[in-house]
């Protein structure tokens, strides 16, 4: 489709529906009445190309061990259908627009790269979680950690799946309720805090 191609040359800011009408040669008048915005337009390209999937939405396996390896799975299923310049520049775009985020979880379905909330509550209540979990281990480490590997022609196969979800992220879940402070949203969450700009004074004499 235009839209995945122009992704992964130009990034998401680079979109523009001038351009898409051209590659596809179709009126820009069409394309706006298919779609209102370019997130929109965004969305449906991934839904109908990197990110589309057959399973069910839903993340439910009967354990907190095998819904974290279930969204893992997902995650490399999506980076792999795509290639990595383009999973790149989709996080780009994700930090720079958050709602382009919480929409392709809400048209996609959940991707791999955030926690679900049903996950955490029903772990929770089978006793695998204390109460109190915060998501961001999950979505700090794990989507980073994946794309990195992706990235650099690792391999990511179960074995290494098993140890990422065993040894680092049902461990970093349950540290979290005893955080002294509220800790900062995951990179992969789309609500990262921003950088704060420093003021460089120069000292008086």
């Amino acid at each position: 489709m235009a839209v995945n191609s122009l992704l992964a040359e130009v990034g998401y800011e680079g979109v523009t529906f001038e351009e898409v009408a051209r590659r596809a040669g179709a009126s820009k008048a069409t394309l706006y009445r298919r779609w209102k915005s370019k997130r929109d337009m965004v969305v449906a390209a991934l839904k109908a190309g990197p990110a589309r999937r057959d399973e069910p939405d839903e993340v439910n396996t009967g354990s907190l061990r095998g819904d974290l390896l279930a969204l893992c799975r997902r995650l490399v299923q999506s980076m792999r259908s795509a290639d990595g310049q383009t999973a790149m520049l989709l996080l780009q775009a994700g930090l720079e627009d958050p709602e382009l985020c919480e929409e392709i979880e809400r048209s996609v379905g959940p991707t791999g790269a955030r926690l679900p909330k049903p996950v955490v509550q029903a772990a929770v209540s089978r006793g695998e979680l204390p109460e109190g979990v915060d998501p961001f281990p999950f979505e700090e480490v794990a989507g980073a950690v994946i794309l990195l590997r992706r990235l650099n022609g690792l391999e990511i196969d179960d074995h290494y799946l098993e140890a990422l979800v065993d040894t680092v992220l049902i461990p970093a879940l349950h540290a979290t309720p005893c955080a002294e402070q509220s800790l900062p949203a995951g990179i992969f969450s789309g609500h990262p805090a921003a950088k704060p700009t420093h003021t460089i004074t120069k000292d008086t004499p």
